[in-house]
C-alpha cells in the first residue's frame, strides 16, 4: 500500500487553531462542551478547547470522551472493543460539539448522536471534524471542518496524533493494484 502525507505536524496544529477560531466567532456566549469521539477525536477535543481558551480566556471547555461501539449498525462486521465513554457535566441547555478526525459515511456519527442522547439532551449538537472526505451514506454535514480532501473508495484516510501515534499527520493511503 502506497502512503503520501497530506498534512504535516505544523498543519495538523494550524488546523485545529481555526476550528478552535471558527467555533468562538459561532459561539462567543453559552454553555459549550466538546465530547470526542473515541478514539482519536478525544485528544482533539482537548486541543481545540485549548485553543478556544487560549482565545477567549476564562475557564477552560469541558471535554468529555464518547465510546460509540454498541450504537454501531455494523457490529457484525467489526466487533468492538469497549474503551467507555467519560461525560463528567450536565448536557441539558448545552451547545455539545461532537469531534471526530475523518467523516466519512456518516455512520460513525449516527452512532455518536445515538450515545450522545443516551447520556442527555443537548440543546444544540454541532459536528467538527479534522478532515471531511466524502463518500457519505447518511444526510450528516460538519459545522467545522479542518480539511476537505475528495478521496475516491479505495483510498482510506489516516489521522495520526502524537497522543497514540507518536507523531501528527494526516496520510492518504492508495492501494496498489
Amino acid at each position: 500500500m502506497a502512503e503520501r502525507q497530506l498534512m504535516d505536524g505544523e498543519a495538523v496544529r494550524r488546523t485545529v487553531r481555526r476550528i478552535a477560531h471558527e467555533i468562538a466567532e459561532r459561539q462567543p456566549q453559552g454553555k459549550i462542551a466538546l465530547v470526542g469521539i473515541q478514539t482519536r477525536g478525544v485528544p482533539l477535543a482537548h486541543r481545540i478547547a485549548k485553543e478556544f481558551q487560549l482565545i477567549e480566556g476564562g475557564a477552560p471547555l469541558p471535554v468529555g470522551s464518547l465510546d460509540i461501539s454498541f450504537h454501531r449498525d455494523d457490529l457484525a462486521q467489526n466487533v468492538p472493543m469497549p474503551k467507555g465513554s467519560e461525560v463528567l457535566f450536565d448536557l441539558q441547555d448545552r451547545t455539545v460539539i461532537l469531534v471526530d478526525d475523518v467523516l466519512y459515511t456518516g455512520r460513525t456519527i449516527r452512532a455518536a448522536l445515538d450515545a450522545l442522547c443516551d447520556l442527555g439532551r443537548p440543546k444544540i449538537i454541532q459536528l467538527a471534524v479534522l478532515v471531511d472526505r466524502g463518500h457519505r451514506e447518511l444526510p450528516i454535514r460538519p459545522d467545522y471542518v479542518g480539511k476537505n480532501l475528495p478521496t475516491s473508495l479505495q483510498e482510506k484516510v489516516r489521522v495520526r496524533l502524537m497522543e497514540q501515534d507518536g507523531e501528527d499527520a494526516v496520510v492518504l493511503e492508495i492501494e496498489k493494484t
